[in-house]
């Protein structure tokens, strides 16, 4: 680690590691830094991702793949199974582990330098200006490193942001409290994801079952801080478990909060950018953020690299990042978070309802636009955002 680069990221996960090799490729000198002794280690993720996403970001490397998904099961309230299925919208349940530590070798073969157990304790912001570089811990020696530019991806705890001057602060409605399991010995059709929803399940929220074989899933849910505060995760969780797979052994365990929001108002300041949950860049309704992270970290390191050979760190310069990801993904998850809202506003008689209504629709007819519009009737000035969000994404 020598004591100056172009470009310092914090956070080795999917949009770190692509902001870092960006950024390199566009010829900045590039530290990565993780906290974790380990990339990819703890995994703090449902891993289940769009075939069409991933593909648009990487090339695809057959060994991040634990499952291939081939259709989805929806389970209202009242037990109705709903069927989505369709080989064209195929998706994926990663290995993240693998996956990521991947993503940060292809960056180090694009001249990025990283360290692991790298704890950032804050900025370099001289006289509360621009920020120029980071104060780190490594192997219990403190150091400070500097930099033209800071790509904070430090996920939804983003201090990066906080220690820069930009508001990080998000509604407790949209801050969804999730807890997942790792089961084996259960039973499970490996081809589909399933996801429950109502107020027994997971109020503001849903629970989904993400098969990675036949015997094993990621089990878990999202619960809304509205509602947490009277039943946690935990105790959802554990209920559904019970009842649905009562033999199943517990492999991992892993919680932590989704920021199920519209993107930062401000996402760059003088010297410093956000990316991936730390920008709040997670899809709103799924609550999905890595392709989203890893296709906002692209645009962040060339951004950056650019920013940097022109000698302007301005916000007005990096305000291009954040200009360029409004118009390409940022407009359309404002509109996944009105569907949201509403969507989440829905009592468990609307879903039974919604249920009933799409199940009488051939399978082939059955896409999200169809089943969003049943959902929504009673709300028609959504329908226009519906068609809108949902039309590059199947």
């Amino acid at each position: 680690m020598r004591n100056a680069y172009d470009c310092v990221v914090v956070g080795a996960g999917p949009g770190g590691a692509w902001a870092a090799k960006a950024a390199a490729e566009n010829g900045a000198s590039v530290l990565l830094l993780e906290k974790d002794r380990e990339v990819g280690s703890p995994v703090r993720c449902a891993e289940a991702v769009g075939t069409a996403g991933l593909k648009a970001v990487v090339e695809l490397e057959p060994r991040w793949i634990s499952n291939t998904i081939h259709g989805a099961v929806l389970v209202a309230p009242d037990g109705e199974q709903i069927e989505v299925a369709s080989d064209a919208e195929q998706g994926y349940i990663l290995d993240r582990k693998i996956f990521d530590y991947d993503l940060v070798q292809q960056a180090t073969m694009s001249g990025v330098e990283v360290l692991t157990k790298a704890y950032v304790h804050g900025v370099i912001k001289p006289n509360g200006g621009a920020v120029q570089g980071v104060r780190v811990e490594h192997m219990g020696r403190r150091s400070e490193v500097k930099a033209k530019i800071v790509i904070g991806a430090d996920g939804v705890e983003s201090r990066v942001g906080r220690w820069a001057g930009l508001r990080t602060n998000i509604k407790m409605r949209d801050m969804e409290s999730c807890l997942q399991m790792t089961l084996s010995n259960i039973e499970v059709n490996p081809r589909n994801i399933y996801f429950y929803f109502g107020r027994e399940v997971a109020p503001g929220g849903y629970l989904w079952v993400f098969p990675k074989s036949k015997n094993v899933a990621n089990v878990g849910l999202g619960v809304s801080g509205e509602f947490s505060k009277n039943k946690s995760a935990k105790r959802f969780l554990d209920d559904f478990i019970s009842r649905h797979f009562p033999h199943a052994a517990v492999l991992y365990t892993v919680a932590g909060g989704v920021p199920c929001a519209p993107t930062l108002k401000h996402i760059v300041g003088d010297g410093v950018m956000l990316v991936g949950d730390a920008a709040h860049q997670v899809n709103p309704m799924s609550g999905g953020g890595i392709v989203t992270a890893m296709f906002a970290g692209r645009i962040a390191g060339r951004v950056a690299a650019e920013s940097i050979r022109a000698g302007d760190v301005s916000t007005k310069r990096l305000q291009k990042y954040a200009q360029e990801w409004h118009d390409a993904d940022g407009k359309k998850h404002e509109r996944f978070h009105k569907i949201k809202r509403a969507v989440y506003q829905l009592t468990d008689e609307d879903l039974n309802r919604t249920a009933k209504t799409v199940a009488a629709v051939p399978l082939d007819k059955r896409t999200l636009v169809s089943i969003f519009k049943a959902a929504l009737i009673k709300h028609p000035a959504l329908l226009f955002d519906v068609a809108r969000a949902f039309m590059r994404t199947g």
